[in-house]
């Protein structure tokens, strides 16, 4: 697993008076761990990882065995205060936090928890990494977009966009289709706009029909080990008429 390769190359970018890094926000904790639950923190120790920490509410005690069987685990409620508490019993004199994740309350908590330790705004390291994909990472985002491709060629040779289904039928059966080749879940909140509605670029889809010769805008995607694929496709039900394919090409063009 590729989770120590980054913990480690995150330590290269921490500045050189910050001797670790407090990491709140979620999808970077997933990143650096592969814990994929709703509430934890993870404390980066300039030193390595033996001297690093991750904790997270006794809800994910079983899961985070399963998750972060590599580094030191703490259980506790207010898991980012109970790190920050910690950060002085492992040499930490100054500590860093991620400034872009973290709330006015929440920093205040933060400073009381942690003191004497000092805190320094040391905002998007984790980012600065993740800009660049590891192998792991493309072959998420590629399965995420085979999935999306494989569900809309289901549904077109099944016949699923057709006059008289609604715009909602088709989304939750799309939906329903990415899930059978494997996306855990939608990558967002599938969008299907047929007729004036193929206009409106973030349509929620409603229980209008589809009618023949409606311009349809389908936007959707798949999630995969939480990499997300998006992809827009607009159809025509029917034959195209002249103006439809003149819009059409403008906006291709475009």
């Amino acid at each position: 697993m590729p989770y120590a390769r980054r913990r480690e190359a995150l330590r290269a970018l921490l500045p050189a008076d910050v001797d670790a890094l407090l990491v709140t926000d979620l999808i970077n904790i997933r990143y650096l761990t592969g814990f994929t639950g709703s509430q934890a923190a993870l404390l980066v120790h300039a030193t390595g990882d033996a001297a690093s920490l991750f904790c997270t509410d006794g809800r994910y005690t079983t899961q985070s065995e399963a998750e972060v069987p590599d580094l030191e685990r703490l259980i506790q409620r207010a898991s980012a205060a109970a790190l920050a508490a910690r950060a002085g019993e492992r040499g930490v004199r100054r500590l860093g936090f991620e400034s872009d994740a973290v709330t006015v309350d929440a920093h205040l908590d933060l400073a009381a928890a942690a003191e004497p330790v000092a805190l320094e705004r040391v905002p998007g390291l984790v980012q600065r990494l993740r800009l660049v994909k590891d192998e792991a990472e493309v072959a998420a985002v590629a399965a995420a977009c085979a999935i999306a491709d494989a569900a809309l060629a289901d549904l077109v040779a099944a016949g699923g966009l057709r006059p008289g289904r609604t715009e909602r039928d088709v989304a939750y059966d799309l939906e329903s289709r990415m899930r059978g080749h494997g996306a855990a879940a939608p990558a967002f909140e599938t969008i299907i706009a047929a007729g004036a509605y193929s206009a409106v670029p973030h349509h929620r889809p409603t229980d209008a029909d589809l009618r023949g010769g409606d311009l349809v805008t389908l936007d959707f995607g798949a999630l995969v080990d939480g990499y997300h694929s998006d992809m827009t496709r607009t159809v025509v039900l029917g034959r195209a008429a002249g103006w439809q394919r003149e819009v059409y090409d403008l906006v291709a063009a475009a």
